[in-house]
């Protein structure tokens, strides 16, 4: 029995080895940017630092990246990397720098070529065919990107020693002779690359985004790299790649095995068709949406974005008119026409710019009352989405804990056995291991009750693994919706167990003043034009209050009747009237008439005099 478990043993690990090797995968990436001969290249150096990173998130066994390489330097690289592919599935080199194409032959150039002569090409460059030795011993794939198309400097000052020797523009097309072997130009042959505004290629930045996408065939994702590059460039640019791959699908990186999970929550499609509507934001879009998912949280979302939709289209409506009337205003106005008409055309002009003011402000009003209910919904969310990630790591947590317990239960029951075998024991009784409780210290076991009872809505608050009053009325709740009668003062393993049996919510959502329950979240309450949220969270109309009179009002009456009643009284006509021998006539205001003692009288005697003051 135990020479049959070693045996399977070794034949486990030797086919988990070979498969290992069957999956090796290396790459060899070099970036030449300081030259000594020509001007410096600002991006082969990043764009190595970049590809390498990639390579190495994609999973690759060895990864070996080169900078600013002189010819020796270059040979030695190719030559080491040689060695490491012979027992590699899969070899990539990557080239940036300065190429050159000489009687349709491509090299390579190093940073200390300095290439006088079209001759010195021979000896001072690397020919691109000891790349392609050097990816030969791979099995499966041999992959060469080259982003060396670059406009050569050399190629202006190079003296040519044969006249009718000819030296291309940008690298000559090649056609491989190994079969699962790919090379990529960075621009088709005859033509030269961009080097970019950027600290990256525009090459590079489409290889690095698109090759490294699990089970992406390399032909179909150098595809996507073409695009990539041609729209980025304005149709200027167009990647090459040489060569072809059989049949089956050939990815740089595998296709990650499908997992099942959890079902489905049937909110996640809602939220994904709401955020797809949102992207294309137009009326009729959303009016889908809303025909599909009338009610709910997503829904009163959805009518906010119509509002504004709505708002926008009036406020261009208002906008527009007030053009067309201020057109007419200043039309009239060259043609002298008659004032009245000007007058009318003013005052329509006045009133559509008025109406343009008016939806404006109607539309601000509505794009913010849309991007508040959208940073709730994010908030909201964000919330789902960390309660769901502290669910999942205390149940990986209790998973672990559990695991450990019973390999730990499992190797204690194999070395008793093994010792009552040793000992000559006859009979050995079959214990089967109890079932108890997972070792959990109190913090992680408060932890993940409390996970639990917010998953059910009996705990709102972010407790940690402290066993507090919060945690102890969240589980009072949850024997009181239940029926249960947990201790509230213990977080236990059995109020653990009897909590996860529960799906969905358990308490009752409570909302805030001002706010009502909408599926699993609080929404505000949006009243009408006139109308508040009462006590009882519904929406009443606003009552118009009644002027009342105040004592400072009264006190201010009277004070004005006093000081009528204290100022002295104007003078005013009497109705007295004097005569003489002119004629009569009403005594004058502020006079009376008197009589003159005769003493006084001078002449002859007469009637009353007036006097005045």
């Amino acid at each position: 029995m135990r020479l049959r478990l070693f045996v399977l043993l070794i034949l486990a690990t030797w086919l988990g080895t070979g498969s290992a090797l069957a999956e090796k995968r290396v790459a060899l990436v070099i970036g030449n940017s300081a030259y000594k001969n020509v001007g410096r290249l600002a991006n082969p150096a990043n764009v190595a630092t970049l590809v390498g990173g990639m390579f190495r998130k994609a999973g690759f066994d060895n990864v070996d990246v080169r900078l600013d390489l002189n010819a020796a330097d270059m040979r030695r690289s190719l030559r080491e990397f040689a060695g490491r592919t012979r027992d590699a599935e899969i070899a990539v080199i990557y080239y940036a720098g300065h190429g050159i194409e000489l009687d349709g032959t491509n090299y390579l150039i190093p940073t200390d070529a300095a290439l006088e002569t079209d001759g010195d090409v021979l000896d001072e460059t690397i020919a691109l065919d000891r790349a392609l030795f050097a990816v030969e011993p791979a099995k499966q794939l041999r992959l060469v990107i080259l982003d060396a198309c670059r406009d050569n400097p050399f190629a202006k000052t190079m003296k040519r020693t044969v006249a009718a020797r000819a030296i291309g523009r940008g690298l000559a097309k090649v056609e491989p002779t190994s079969p699962n072997t790919m090379i990529a130009f960075a621009a088709k042959a005859g033509s030269t690359a961009s080097d970019g505004d950027t600290k990256n290629s525009p090459f590079a930045t489409a290889v690095v985004e698109r090759l490294p996408t699990p089970g992406l065939d390399l032909g179909k994702a150098f595809r996507f790299v073409r695009d990539d590059v041609l729209k980025t460039t304005g149709n200027k640019q167009e990647p090459y790649v040489y060569g072809s791959l059989g049949g089956d699908d050939v990815p740089l990186v595998a296709a990650k095995p499908v997992v099942a999970g959890p079902q489905a929550n049937p909110q996640d499609a809602v939220r994904r068709d709401y955020e797809l509507a949102l992207q294309i934001g137009t009326r009729e879009v959303w009016t889908a949406f809303l025909a599909q998912y009338p009610d709910g949280f997503y829904a009163s979302l959805a009518k906010g974005q119509l509002s504004r939709i709505a708002a926008e289209e009036a406020r261009a409506a208002a906008a527009d008119k007030a053009r067309q009337a201020e057109e007419e205003k200043s039309r009239l106005a060259a043609e002298r026409a008659k004032k009245a008409e000007q007058d009318k055309a003013a005052a329509a002009a006045k009133a559509a710019e008025d109406a343009r003011i008016a939806a404006e402000k109607a539309k601000q009003i509505e794009e913010a009352k849309a991007a508040a209910a959208e940073q709730r919904r994010k908030d909201a969310e964000a919330a789902v989405a960390k309660a769901l990630a502290d669910k999942q790591a205390a149940e990986k947590a209790l998973a672990d804990k559990i695991a450990a317990d019973k390999a730990a239960s499992e190797l204690a029951a194999k070395q008793a056995a093994e010792k009552a075998q040793r000992d000559g024991e006859q009979k050995v009784a079959a214990l089967a291991p109890t079932q108890s409780a997972p070792s959990l210290s109190p913090q992680e076991t408060a932890r993940l009750v409390q996970s639990e009872l917010r998953r059910v809505g009996c705990l709102t608050d972010a407790s940690g693994g402290e066993w507090n009053a919060s945690a102890q009325r969240a589980l009072t709740l949850f024997n009181k919706y239940t029926g249960t009668k947990l201790d509230p003062k213990l977080a236990s393993f059995d109020a653990l167990e009897a909590i996860k049996g529960k799906q969905g919510r358990v308490c009752p959502l409570v909302c805030d003043h001002g706010f009502k329950a909408d599926g699993d979240v609080c929404v505000k309450i949006a009243c009408r034009a006139g109308y508040r949220v009462n006590g009882d969270n519904e929406c009443e109309k606003v009552q118009d209050k009644k002027p009342v009179a105040t004592r400072e009002d009264a006190k201010k009456r009277d004070d004005e009747r006093k000081k009528v009643e204290t100022a002295p009284a104007k003078p005013s006509a009497s109705g007295q009237m004097i005569c003489n021998n002119a004629g009569c006539r009403p005594v004058k205001p502020g006079c009376r008439l008197a009589s003159v003692p005769w003493y006084h009288r001078t002449g002859s005697p007469g009637g009353p005099i007036e006097e005045c003051n």
